[in-house]
């Protein structure tokens, strides 16, 4: 059984920096990638960014050049550094983990970007 816990997200005003956690435990076995998704009010689930288990990355257009996913693959821990964060940037952030037989998720964390 693998549980995914997050951290990290909150209420930063726009042009502010957060940096999300989340933590793998359990038995990860043929671990494919590790991610980030977020799914704002009304609107569907979407990839933020992705770092495979050879550590190439992925990135949605939206966060290029202001978002960097990172892993400590001894720690299975995996982050995301968001800077100069947008009020479209709110949204819940869900940590995934994909292995070669199943899609592991997070409970979700909040972010808000307001003034």
């Amino acid at each position: 059984q693998v549980q995914l816990v997050e951290s990290g997200g909150g209420l930063v005003q726009p042009g502010g920096s957060l940096r999300l956690s989340c933590a793998a435990s359990g038995n990860i076995v043929s671990l494919v990638a590790m991610g980030w998704y977020r799914q704002a009010p009304g609107k569907q689930r979407e990839l933020v960014a992705s770092i495979t288990s050879y550590d190439i990355t992925n990135y949605a257009d939206s966060v290029k050049g202001r978002f960097t996913i990172s892993r400590d693959s001894a720690k299975n821990t995996v982050y995301l550094q968001m800077n100069s964060l947008k009020p479209e940037d709110t949204a819940v952030y869900f940590c995934n983990v994909r292995t070669t037989f199943n899609d592991y998720w997070g409970q979700g964390t909040q972010v808000t970007v307001a003034s």
